[in-house]
């Protein structure tokens, strides 16, 4: 079992209260402009406009079956990257026949790169010397704000919405209530400054090469990841949770992540990974689908029987 360094700090949970507090000084000005390339003949897309904290305007891909409602709401999190899709690559489009879609570009993506345009790699270590002006406070803020947009939309059965994805999922659900169920992968912000020791592959590769070039800076930069370290979240979890730990052996297989497992309130699923897209991924949607009362996953094609 891995051994992993580094305490919460002790000033974690007013950190977060105060971005919580200045994300609510911003009205959400939602704008929408439907999409008719990407509707389909059961579901109708629109890109949305959302304001965060700076104040920061945002974008994100909406789908909304056709039909009555409400429906339960899938709200994807944005990978490591510049791209965000409506529905990310590899998942079914035909979820969005029953499930509300919100896919947000968060700032520095595209679509949401003005005046901020991340770079990758690079947006890891951006304004990484402290927890202040770390571009991950405005990031998970953004996310915040997603899904306060999503569960106020009346389409949306506010009993069901998933927060589906990596690291910003479950930052998400520990900060927002609203998240009823949370499919999460840790990926890069467990541990993260220890994680990245022991690894030359990017992205985590970023905080090894800030800290070669600025190596007076460790100190600062181990405190300001402490504020996003997914170990000390696990408390503020209230949703029905599915964890899709590494396979054994790895980094972050299960018994690593196992602390964060004790600490999440809610009823707690550990997914081993299997090395398989189709497996992992079946398993995930049978999963979310049992939970909300579907009677058939959301299936992509060359995945059904």
């Amino acid at each position: 079992m891995t051994t992993l360094s580094g305490g919460k700090p002790h000033d974690f949970d007013d950190y977060w209260h105060d971005v919580l507090a200045e994300l609510a000084r911003f009205p959400t000005a939602p704008e929408a402009q439907e999409l008719p390339l990407r509707s389909t003949d059961f579901a109708t897309a629109y890109g949305v406009r959302l304001t965060s904290i700076g104040p920061y305007r945002l974008y994100g891909y909406l789908s909304i079956p056709n039909g009555g409602g409400p429906f339960p709401a899938r709200y994807h999190l944005p990978r490591y990257g510049s791209v965000t899709d409506l529905v990310p690559q590899g998942q079914a489009n035909g979820q969005r026949r029953e499930h509300v879609t919100f896919a947000i570009c968060v700032r520095g993506q595209r679509l949401a790169d003005q005046p901020y345009a991340a770079a990758f790699p690079g947006q890891l270590t951006d304004g990484i010397d402290d927890p202040a002006t770390y571009i991950y406070r405005g990031i998970v803020a953004d996310c915040v704000r997603g899904v306060q947009y999503l569960a106020a939309l009346p389409e949306v059965d506010s009993r069901r919405i998933a927060a589906i994805g990596n690291d910003l999922a479950l930052t998400t659900a520990a900060l927002s209530p609203l998240v009823t169920h949370l499919v999460s992968t840790p990926t890069l912000l467990y541990a993260t400054a220890d994680l990245a020791q022991r690894t030359g592959a990017y992205p985590l590769e970023e905080i090894n090469d800030y800290l070669r070039l600025h190596p007076t800076r460790r100190e600062a930069v181990h405190r300001t990841l402490a504020y996003f370290d997914l170990r000390w979240f696990g408390s503020g979890i209230s949703a029905a949770t599915l964890l899709m730990a590494g396979a054994d052996g790895s980094a972050l297989d299960a018994a690593a992540v196992q602390p964060l497992v004790d600490d999440i309130r809610g009823e707690t699923t550990v997914h081993k990974a299997e090395h398989s897209g189709y497996r992992d991924g079946r398993y995930a949607e049978e999963w979310l689908s049992e939970k909300f009362g579907m009677s058939e996953p959301s299936l992509p094609p060359h995945w059904q029987d």
